[in-house]
């Protein structure tokens, strides 16, 4: 073989293997941007739910505090009710934003989330009624079990913090 075939031989073998390298490098960079990109979106989706949880949730204690009172103002109860549900609306759509972006196991302790947060609203709403009838016969009773229930909503949130942390996490 002379010297020049050789030389463009192999010449071409290492531009083969620079391009192939090239190609391994351009497909892991694009992945790794990818996976950067995903966990963005999913850490702005998790972030905006927390938020609309905590306005939620700071509208509700302000309900339940009046309803605590020995002469609670109800139409002071049917203004913070309002802001309330306002609230409990802009949770929802965070929360399908959330169910969105997933993955399905952190759907699934958001729905926690939702059903200990409803159970909490039964039971405020039932003291907005109770309020509003003047019934006061199981106003200690709703007071323990909404306290109870507040409890199962902040481990549903805690929880939920912890599994979003760790899906943020995940690198693939």
């Amino acid at each position: 073989m002379d010297s020049g075939l050789a030389a463009l031989l192999g010449a071409a073998v290492g531009s083969a293997t620079t391009l192939g390298a090239a190609i391994v490098n351009g497909r892991a960079q694009a992945r790794s941007q990818h996976a950067q990109w995903s966990r963005q979106h999913r850490r702005d989706a998790y972030v905006g739910y927390l938020s609309a949880l905590h306005d939620r949730d700071i509208a509700m204690d302000a309900v339940l505090e009046e309803l605590r009172s020995d002469q609670p103002d109800l139409h002071d109860i049917d203004e913070k009710t309002r802001r309330f549900v306002a609230l409990a609306r802009e949770v929802h759509r965070a929360c399908e934003l959330v169910i969105l972006e997933g993955p399905a196991p952190l759907a699934e302790v958001a729905e926690r989330v939702t059903v200990a947060s409803s159970d909490l609203s039964h039971v405020m709403r039932r003291m907005a009624g109770n309020a509003h009838a003047g019934y006061t016969t199981h106003k200690a009773d709703d007071i323990a079990l909404a306290a109870e229930r507040e409890r199962t909503l902040y481990q549903a949130v805690k929880d939920f913090r912890l599994a979003a942390r760790s899906t943020i996490g995940e690198t693939n």
